[in-house]
């Protein structure tokens, strides 16, 4: 992590940051706080420190690869993300090892890595495989003895994973639904597809087809994945219905919340017309009124999961593995059991 890092994080500028963590005055006391907060969060070193400290740790490298619509610069802002790392940066202390936080393009990520890893290397590497397909991650595992692939999975490649139960999540999603009583059940898809919505999807309706329940085009809807928007085009669209199904599922909470939106600005009700369910119980989630009924991911098992495994790795004591976490389904005040 390095200094434009936490100004990122802290909404700050890098001068801030600098002044707050050298102990210097010109930043408030709150300010000063919430950056030293964030430093220890991600245990951040100050490169007067780095020498050092790498006498002492060696390095694991966590990287995500930049797409234009998903993985994007500013991705460590985004809640999920932003806590899956800071337990990362948490769970390392157990483990002699720094966690040191890369970024590359999607298009140059094997030349770049390549090359940082020469100039700088890591026992381990840690890659964000949330917006990757099974090519680009084999490409990645071919060249990488010492690798976990976090929040995706697939089954084919014979490398390690850790991920959600996306499967599990989607089927507990519309497990719940069906009890509460709905049958005219909606669906909001996210773009872009990853294999995650996918999973997510499989599930949901390999358990409404248990119920035998079906999903009409009208109730299938698609969002933005990675924002909280009230689309006008959604908008319009959900004007345009004649009736609206009673309970809808969302690939994630982004879509759900940016669907509540939109829902209560044409002067649809929540839970009263129509109930609402996310996936990843986002910290918006907990904020927004009503507070959303969604499937929790355990992002700190996540990373404890990942950093033994990758730990293992470097031991060479295990063989390949493919780690699913559970979620478990929170229910909150944007849904209820069906009424007339």
């Amino acid at each position: 992590m390095k200094i434009e890092d936490i100004a990122r994080l802290a909404n700050v500028s890098k001068s801030a940051v600098s002044l707050a963590i050298n102990g210097k005055p010109g930043v408030s006391a709150e300010t000063r706080q919430r950056i030293l907060n964030i430093t220890e969060e991600h245990n951040y070193v100050p490169l007067r420190n780095v020498r050092q400290r790498s006498k002492q740790k060696k390095n694991i490298r966590f990287i995500a690869c930049k797409s234009p619509d998903l993985i994007t610069d500013q991705y460590q802002d985004l809640p999920f993300f932003n806590e899956l790392i800071s337990h990362l940066s948490s769970e390392i202390n157990n483990y002699p090892y720094d966690l040191v936080i890369s970024t590359f393009d999607e298009n140059t990520f094997l030349k770049e890595l390549n090359e940082i890893e020469k100039e700088q290397g890591s026992e381990g590497i840690i890659l964000l495989g949330t917006n990757l397909n099974k090519n680009q991650i084999q490409l990645i595992h071919n060249h990488f003895t010492n690798l976990v692939i976090l929040d995706t999975h697939h089954p084919e490649i014979n490398a390690n994973f850790v991920s959600i139960n996306n499967f599990l999540g989607g089927y507990l999603a519309a497990d719940y639904l069906i009890k509460q009583g709905h049958e005219k059940i909606g669906y909001a898809k996210g773009g872009p597809t990853i294999t995650n919505f996918k999973e997510r999807k499989h599930g949901f309706f390999a358990r409404l087809k248990e119920s035998s329940l079906t999903i009409p085009d009208k109730f299938i809807f698609e969002l933005s994945a990675m924002e909280i928007k009230d689309r006008n085009e959604v908008r319009t669209e959900l004007e345009s219905l004649k009736e609206y199904p009673k309970a809808i599922f969302c690939e994630n909470d982004y879509m759900a919340i940016s669907l509540m939106k939109s829902l209560k600005s044409i002067g649809i009700k929540i839970p009263e017309h129509v109930s609402i369910v996310g996936f990843d119980d986002i910290s918006e989630s907990r904020v927004i009124t009503p507070e959303l009924t969604t499937l929790q991911v355990n992002k700190k098992e996540m990373a404890i999961q990942t950093l033994d495994l990758l730990d293992k790795l470097i031991k060479k004591v295990t063989e390949a593995k493919h780690i699913q976490v559970n979620t478990t389904l929170i229910d909150r005040e944007s849904s209820s059991a069906f009424s007339n």
